[in-house]
């Protein structure tokens, strides 16, 4: 079973390889915790970027079950940044993947798809794609859901809050 930590030392080709292989899976409900991983950042680099970005900006995204989700900012888990949940094709392998959509929520963010797949029990990869450009991945999971990264982070809860369909 592949965790949170190790996603985080894998290389580009490897996240790659993992999500091509990987089912759709469930759409995620409620809040899930996250991390970015930029491999071009190198093995270091990759971890002190991910925890940078985790604790000044970006914790995860909270799903809302009417299809919508909004992502989880700063350390005060300001509910932000809209964006459509559903099925879809996958830009990289024409596969079934968990599309979040944000051209038509996000001004700010109108550019952005991410596609998502789950990789192990209450684990989830996701590609980001920027301008159609691949740019990074990030993790989400459950919170509490042992499949951490076994730091302080993975012993934190989301707080709890309802997603608006609302534009960003």
């Amino acid at each position: 079973m592949v965790t949170e930590a190790e996603l985080l030392k894998t290389d580009d080709q490897r996240l790659e390889e993992l999500f091509r292989k990987s089912p759709a899976g469930e759409i995620p409900k409620g809040p899930m915790e996250g991390r970015t991983i930029f491999p071009a950042a190198g093995p270091t680099g990759v971890r002190l970027l991910a925890a940078l970005v985790n604790l000044v900006l970006w914790r995860g995204k909270v799903f809302s079950p009417d299809g919508y989700l909004s992502n989880r900012l700063t350390p005060l888990d300001i509910l932000s940044v809209i964006a459509l949940v559903g099925p879809g094709r996958s830009r990289l392998d024409d596969q079934e993947c968990i599309v979040i959509d944000y051209s038509r929520t996000s001004l700010v963010c109108g550019r952005v798809r991410d596609e998502v797949r789950q990789v192990g029990p209450q684990l989830y990869l996701g590609l980001i794609w920027l301008f159609d450009r691949k740019i990074g991945w990030f993790t989400l999971r459950e919170p509490a859901s042992g499949n951490g990264s076994g730091g302080a982070e993975s012993g934190r809860t989301a707080s709890s809050g309802t997603v608006s369909s609302g534009a960003a």
